[in-house]
């Protein structure tokens, strides 16, 4: 699915969770690490230590020197962001929103404030193109359709204002996040 707000495309991509990948036989389908955007979102830790989930994923296929790199800047308060080099992956950026503190929970506001910390880094990069998972609703546990909702409000009033992005994709996690962000935006 893909809708534009203001100057903003937004892209919903479906990761295939049989595999923990997308298919590569279809452009909806995708696998956070393999996108083709400046900048990769990790749904991080304020610690910023990678361990399951999104954060396994690109450090597995990235490489462990973007665990390094970001160990380095942390640790950080919940809702704030850092960027690193992105390894091996496609992407130049890899952009840690601390949504989770060490406890690993998680809610709607530190969700809204990970979301803005990551635009704003974005904004300072100059960034054309940017991907994010549904932040927190992995090893957060936080339900999927109020992150939808929370994440594609901030940026329905991000895109209100001029900036350098011009795409934003979703990269989701199953049939059920797709389902979840596909009606959020739709209402957007």
């Amino acid at each position: 699915m893909e809708r534009r707000l203001n100057s903003v495309t937004i892209k919903l991509i479906e990761g295939d969770p049989a595999t923990g990948s997308g298919s590569p036989r279809a452009e909806t389908r995708g696998d956070i690490c393999d996108r083709a955007v400046e900048a990769i979102v990790n749904a991080a830790n304020s610690q910023l230590w990678m361990g399951g989930g999104v954060a396994g994923a690109i450090k597995r296929r990235g490489g462990t020197e973007i665990e390094r790199e970001a160990v380095a800047k942390g640790p950080i308060p919940v809702g704030e962001s850092v960027v690193t080099s992105a390894g091996k992956l496609n992407a130049r950026y890899v952009i840690h929103a601390a949504v989770m503190g060490p406890d690993l929970a998680t809610n709607a506001d530190y969700i809204r404030q990970a979301t803005l910390s990551a635009l704003a880094r974005a904004k300072e990069l100059r960034l054309r193109s940017i991907a994010f998972p549904a932040l927190g609703t992995g090893v957060g546990g936080f339900p999927l359709a109020e992150c939808a909702r929370v994440m594609l409000d901030i940026l329905a009033e991000y895109a209100k204002v001029r900036s350098s992005l011009d795409t934003v994709e979703f990269v989701l996690f199953g049939a059920e996040a797709y389902a979840a962000f596909a009606e959020a935006l739709e209402n957007e």
